[in-house]
């Protein structure tokens, strides 16, 4: 190889041959990279992000829902709930005939109109579906990521562990109120079709008519969308804390049912009303004439506040986690 020629002038587009010239000692060499580095510099801006970066456009919220809805396990369970009215209503149609052994629960009522078919539902399923649903749509969202190894891409994109978390725990909501909706909505289409908009009855002997109790319905699904908050802050707070997404879910499951078990124990008397399942069923107040209000408010206080506290346990958990393995 030639050496250079020395008449030749150095340039922005010369390059430099390493081979011929030591860069440490050549002046030009040093020159010459020293304006292509400044060339390829990024600019900066004064919070240290690069200029024309915005953290709003990583994780766009319809992207991550469009996403969630692809997933076979939320086309399993939307499913599930389009077919388990029709399911129950089979088991009545065809099971035993037990009208003559009526004891006046809201079982026996539920054959009696179509608010009475929903209420049916949401008490066979409030205890145990319905948490499992939040504590999966909630559980899965952050532990499936660092499962698949792709979470720390995530955050290398880079999109802020604040914006990641949300954007997770608004889609996570989205889906869990859906369904909290979908439910009583089937159950209410397979009531009307088989049963009639007749008035809502309640074991104590009050009724409603259908257009009141389509008002209850409403307030009912809110109320349930509240109190699975706490199932939501748990699961949300086990799913930053573990790379096993059925750790996650079971583990909230498991919370849900000793809830349960110890709410069971009259003992514990009235240590009972601080169990965040204590008044999972609150909203069978509102099948009354005269409705109390204070069952529902406390219901939705201690919903809230447990939401809060393991939320806010979730976030700080999630801030200082090490992804990188």
């Amino acid at each position: 190889m030639s050496p250079r020629d020395p008449e030749r002038p150095v340039t922005e587009s010369s390059t430099v041959d390493v081979d011929d010239h030591d860069v440490h000692t050549d002046p030009a060499a040093l020159e010459t990279l020293a304006e292509a580095a400044a060339q390829e510099t990024v600019e900066v801006a004064p919070d240290g992000s690069v200029v024309g970066y915005r953290a709003r456009r990583t994780l766009r919220l319809r992207v991550e829902l469009v996403r969630q809805l692809r997933r076979r396990r939320v086309q399993l369970v939307l499913g599930f709930l389009l077919v388990l009215p029709w399911i129950l209503w089979a088991a009545f149609e065809f099971g035993t005939d037990g009208r003559n052994a009526r004891s006046g629960g809201f079982v026996d009522l539920a054959t009696s109109s179509a608010p009475n078919f929903v209420v049916f539902v949401l008490f066979a399923t409030g205890s145990f579906l319905l948490p499992m649903i939040v504590a999966l749509f909630f559980g899965d969202t952050i532990a499936s990521e660092a499962s698949w190894s792709s979470l720390k891409y995530l955050l290398a994109i880079p999109i802020p562990r604040h914006r990641l978390m949300r954007q997770k725990a608004i889609t996570s909501a989205l889906l869990s109120l859906f369904a909290i909706t979908l439910l009583p909505a089937v159950a209410l289409l397979v009531g009307v079709i088989f049963y009639g908009t007749g008035e809502a009855l309640s074991p104590t002997g009050d009724a409603i008519a259908f257009d009141q109790s389509m008002i209850a319905l409403v307030l009912t699904i809110c109320y349930l969308a509240i109190h699975l908050l706490w199932v939501a802050g748990v699961a949300l707070f086990l799913t930053v804390s573990t790379d096993a997404p059925l750790g996650a879910v079971g583990g909230t499951v498991l919370v849900a049912i000793l809830s349960q078990i110890l709410d069971q124990i009259t003992a514990l008397e009235g240590l009972r009303n601080y169990l965040p399942t204590h008044y999972a069923f609150a909203w069978s107040d509102l099948i009354a004439n005269d409705i109390d209000w204070s069952n529902m408010a406390a219901g939705a206080f201690s919903a809230v506040a447990y939401g809060a506290f393991f939320g806010l346990l979730a976030w700080r958990r999630f801030r200082t986690k090490d992804i990188t393995s």
